[in-house]
C-alpha cells in the first residue's frame, strides 16, 4: 500500500493536492482582507466559507482527476524504460526504446539504447574472446602434454635406462667373476641391489607424474591422503601428516596445490634419499599454509645442480604465483628441504562447484 502511494501517478496527484491547498490559503487570505477593509455586506463570514468549502470539494475531485490524467503520459513511458532495464539484466540487449518526446525521459532513453549497444558489442567481444581462450586452452594443453612426453622421456633415458644398461653390464661381469672371486660378484650383487632399488625409486617417481592433475571431485585433504597411501605401500618412507579440514577453497587452488604435492614428493623420491616426509595443511581466516619437509640430503637453493630439480621446484613456484600464493624453500645439504607454501583463501564459485 505504501509503495503504491510513493508511485509516479499519486505523486502528480499529491502535487495537484498541494497546489489546491495553496490556492485556499491565498484566497482566504484575499477575502478576508476585502471582508475587514471594505465590510462590503455580500461578502459575510458565512459566504466566506461556504465559498472556501465548495472550492475545497470542487478543487479536490479536480485534482484526483488532473493529476491521474496528466500522470498517466510520464507513467507510461517509465514503464517502458522498466521493461528496456529488465531486459538489459536478462541479456536481450538488442532490445530498444524510442519516444516522440523530447525532454529528460527521452534523453534517459537514449543512454539505454546507447547503453544496450555497447552490451551488445562487449557480447561479441567475449564470446570472440572466449573462442580464443578455448583455442589457447587447446593449444596450451598440447603444448604441455607434448613437453611432458618429453621431459618424461628425457628422464627415462638419463637416469632409468642409463641404470638398466648398468645393472646389465654388472650382471654380465658378476657372472665372469662369480666362479673366479665369489667375493667380488658378491660385492658386485650389493651394487646391483642398490642401483636396482635406485630405478625403482626413479620409475615410481615417473609414475607419479603421470597421475590425473585433476581431483575428480576429491576435496584436496582426500586427494593427498590417497596419493600418499599409495606412496607408502610402494615406498620404505614414514609420512607425518597432518591436514586440516577446509571447505571454502576453490577447486582452482586444490588442483594446483595437489599438482604442487606431487612435484614435492616426486623430488623427494628421486633426489632427496630421506626416510622422513612431513605435511601439514592449516588455515586461518584468510589464508591457508601449507609445509611439506624431509630429512634428506638437502641442497644448496643458490646453486642449479641439477636441470631436473631446477625444473620441478620452477614449476612448483609458477603454480603457487598463479593461484596468488607465496612459495619459499629452505634447504641445506645433509639437514633436508623444508617448502612452505602460504596462499590466499578463494571461495569457490557456484560455477565451479557444478
Amino acid at each position: 500500500m505504501l509503495k503504491q502511494l510513493n508511485s509516479i501517478r499519486y505523486m502528480y496527484i499529491r502535487s495537484h493536492l498541494y497546489g489546491l491547498i495553496l490556492n485556499i490559503f491565498i484566497l482566504l487570505a484575499v477575502l478576508l482582507s476585502i471582508h475587514v477593509w471594505f465590510e462590503p455586506s455580500w461578502l459575510s463570514p458565512g459566504a466566506i466559507l461556504f465559498f472556501i468549502l465548495s472550492y475545497l470539494i470542487v478543487g479536490f475531485f479536480m485534482s484526483i482527476y488532473a493529476g491521474f490524467k496528466s500522470s498517466g503520459d510520464m507513467k507510461q513511458r517509465f514503464d517502458y524504460i522498466s521493461t528496456m532495464i529488465t531486459q538489459l539484466s536478462r541479456g536481450e540487449f538488442s532490445s530498444r526504446i524510442y519516444f516522440n518526446e523530447n525532454d529528460e525521459v527521452a534523453s534517459l532513453g537514449d543512454e539505454l539504447n546507447e547503453l544496450g549497444e555497447k552490451l551488445q558489442q562487449q557480447k561479441e567481444s567475449l564470446l570472440k574472446l572466449a573462442d580464443e581462450k578455448a583455442e589457447l586452452a587447446r593449444s596450451a594443453h598440447k603444448a604441455a602434454t607434448i613437453e611432458e612426453r618429453q621431459r618424461l622421456a628425457r628422464d627415462l633415458h638419463d637416469a632409468v635406462s642409463q641404470q638398466l644398461f648398468a645393472l646389465t653390464m654388472m650382471a654380465q661381469a658378476t657372472g665372469k667373476v662369480f666362479d673366479k672371486n665369489p667375493d667380488k660378484a658378491k660385492k658386485q650383487l650389493e651394487e646391483i641391489t642398490q642401483m636396482a632399488l635406485q630405478a625403482q625409486t626413479e620409475m615410481r617417481a615417473l609414475l607419479l607424474h603421470l597421475r590425473p592433475v585433476h581431483l575428480s571431485g576429491e576435496p584436496l585433504t582426500e586427494g593427498v591422503s590417497s596419493l600418499i597411501e599409495e606412496l607408502k605401500q610402494k615406498c620404505p618412507l614414514h609420512f607425518d601428516v597432518q591436514m586440516e579440514e577446509m571447505d571454502e577453497i576453490s577447486r582452482t587452488t586444490e588442483e594446483q596445490l595437489f599438482r604442487v604435492v606431487q612435484e614435492a614428493l616426486s623430488n623427494i623420491l628421486r633426489h632427496a634419499n630421506a626416510t622422513e616426509v612431513k605435511v601439514n595443511l592449516t588455515h586461518s581466516k584468510d589464508e591457508m599454509f601449507l609445509h611439506i619437509s624431509d630429512d634428506g640430503a638437502g641442497f644448496d637453493p643458490d646453486e642449479k645442480k641439477s636441470n631436473k630439480a631446477s625444473y620441478g621446484l620452477k614449476s612448483m613456484k609458477e603454480r603457487c604465483e598463479e593461484i596468488g600464493g607465496v612459495f619459499t624453500i629452505r634447504s641445506r645439504e645433509g639437514e633436508g628441504t623444508h617448502i612452505d607454501i602460504r596462499v590466499p583463501i578463494a571461495v569457490q564459485s557456484k560455477e565451479e562447484s557444478k
